[in-house]
């Protein structure tokens, strides 16, 4: 564990007690598969919300988890950096998730993710036809692609990768200059919008899919541009989605993302399917990071009645 600062052997000891109890090793093995808010926890581990809320204080205080607000939601994720972060990885690595208990969490976990994602495939369902409408309302569109195109640069003249293209909006402004151009969505019913729309604007050559931005079925290293367009938002882990995303990404490559700032619009979550509220420039800068990727810029723009920014990264080069 060379580079680790050095601490106090009470400090060690504070972080080996606050890990040392078996519902609170089954919370942070839980957080090694992304954040998770109280209320996820409570289900998955079948206890009472006032005994987790108790166990994830002690975590917290340790340094072992990270508590991000949102509106009325809180996050909890594992600390990334630090001290506590190196040991807690060390004792979560011999964790067996093949064991019973802790497949049974997992297992708990999953399910409670496919009734989100069901939820949400619902609402894209529901309001595939209207989408542009509906974003429109809260979004200047205009000006967002305007900073895009000008962000992507040369980028964008090579094969562009639009993550959960939704109607297919990205494709249309880039696919005309891109030498490639896919799109992916989970939804079936949005990618029947997004070919439609294609279709209209004579853009044959772009290609839209379903797929997963957790697991894109791409070759690595294979595109120059990946986008994400109010898509993060909606994502259970973007940093595993940036990661996937940087995988597919070339040296050299581009990766942009455009989503709303932090913000407190709760009605997004509870009748549009948002997971996260916005996000902040530290989070994203830290998740590309984690990536692999360079932060070389980030645009602030504003909006009706939320502010969207647009951070880009790039993929150091191999031949320098």
């Amino acid at each position: 564990m060379s580079g680790i600062r050095k601490v106090s052997m009470d400090d060690v000891l504070t972080i080996l007690r606050a890990a040392g109890e078996a519902t609170r090793l089954r919370i942070l093995a839980l957080l090694r598969h992304g954040e998770l808010t109280v209320s996820e926890i409570v289900q998955v581990l079948d206890q009472s919300q006032p005994r987790v809320s108790r166990h994830l204080k002690l975590l917290g205080e340790a340094g072992l988890l990270t508590r991000v607000q949102e509106g009325t939601l809180v996050f909890y994720r594992l600390s990334e950096s630090g001290t506590a972060a190196s040991l807690l990885r060390a004792m979560l690595a011999p964790i067996d998730e093949a064991g019973a208990e802790v497949a049974a969490d997992l297992e708990a976990l999953a399910n409670i993710r496919d009734e989100r994602f069901a939820e949400a495939q619902a609402y894209f369902r529901d309001n595939a036809a209207r989408w542009n409408e509906i974003r429109s309302l809260y979004v200047a569109e205009a000006e967002v692609e305007k900073a895009l195109v000008e962000m992507a640069g040369e980028a964008a003249t090579g094969s562009v990768l639009d993550i959960g293209t939704g109607t297919g909006r990205m494709l249309e402004i880039f696919a005309p200059k891109a030498a490639r151009a896919v799109g992916i969505d989970m939804s079936r019913d949005m990618l029947a919008v997004a070919r439609g729309q294609l279709a209209n604007a004579g853009l044959t050559d772009a290609i839209v899919r379903q797929g997963d931005m957790y697991d894109l079925q791409l070759e690595d290293g294979s595109r120059t541009l990946v986008l994400f367009h109010q898509v993060l938002h909606y994502a259970d882990d973007p940093a595993l989605a940036l990661r996937e995303a940087a995988r597919v990404l070339a040296p050299g490559g581009r990766v942009l993302v455009a989503d709303f700032a932090p913000h407190t619009e709760e009605f997004l979550r509870t009748e549009h399917a948002h997971r996260r509220l916005g996000f902040a420039d530290d989070d994203m800068k830290a998740w590309g990071a984690a990536a692999g990727l360079i932060p070389t810029d980030i645009r602030h723009l504003g909006g009706a009645k939320l502010g969207v920014t647009i951070w880009q990264f790039d993929k150091p080069r191999t031949d320098l």
